[in-house]
């Protein structure tokens, strides 16, 4: 099994890691992709006003184009350990020991617009860039990920895909590959905002701390029944993923 998480707009400042490899990131395919990403950002990041201006930052927050700026020397943290916010601080992967953080590594892949997804314990920079974000020197975010992402995932048995629509965009899973999308709703059905990050977030802690072997829908249900996690079948390709206000 394979998970897919979106990432956070905010991010855990600093580092320890060496600089950006990007031969070093999950789903290699994608190295040209990520280079002109990189490229555009940082060169973006050369007029600071019109770096603003394209990622529509505040003046509060005209310090991130100094994030991309230096995307290429900055220290780098696993991507799992660099995202914060609701979804990040559920999962709280710090805490976990490192046979579930390995089991992360093997089977989480957070979906970031710069690098497209990365593996959970790939290093990676600070940046500031949203998937609709236009870059210039670069086609639409769109049309630039989505159809190498989609290729570059093609080889997957199966995908649990957590991600935003914004996110899923950027590479939806090829039809080829048995995936399942989670919605996170009340017992009546009802979609939930507040605590669909949340509630993603503590899923993937519990599996990554029964660690299971998942080759299929049928085995995550099974997973979720014995583990008191409340997920149903909602439609073909949709799992909802049930949780009280």
């Amino acid at each position: 099994m394979r998970i897919l998480l979106p990432p956070s707009e905010t991010k855990r400042p600093g580092g320890s890691g060496a600089v950006l490899d990007l031969d070093a990131l999950a789903l290699p395919s994608l190295r040209e992709r990520r280079e002109a990403t990189v490229d555009a950002l940082v060169a973006l990041s050369t007029d600071p006003q019109a770096a603003q201006r394209v990622l529509k930052l505040s003046t509060r927050q005209a310090g991130d184009v100094d994030l991309n700026r230096t995307l290429r020397t900055a220290a780098t943290m696993p991507a799992i350990d660099r995202y914060t916010g609701v979804l990040y601080d559920a999962l709280d992967a710090g805490s976990l020991d490192a046979r579930s953080r390995r089991w992360l590594g093997a089977h989480v892949l957070v979906h970031s617009a710069p690098f497209g997804p990365v593996g959970a314990l790939d290093p990676i920079p600070s940046y500031r860039l949203a998937a609709g974000t236009a870059l210039p020197g670069i086609p639409p975010m769109r049309r630039h990920w989505a159809q190498a992402t989609s290729d570059a995932m093609g080889e997957e048995r199966f995908v649990l895909d957590l991600r935003s629509e914004a996110y899923v965009a950027l590479g939806p899973v090829p039809a080829t590959v048995k995936s399942e999308y989670v919605r996170v709703v009340t017992p009546t059905g009802r979609a939930l905002n507040h605590f669909n990050k949340k509630s993603k977030g503590e899923l993937v802690r519990r599996l990554a701390l029964s660690r299971p072997r998942v080759g299929g829908s049928a085995a995550l249900l099974n997973w979720a029944s014995a583990h008191g996690v409340l997920l149903r079948r909602a439609a073909p390709g949709t799992l909802e993923l049930v949780v009280d206000e």
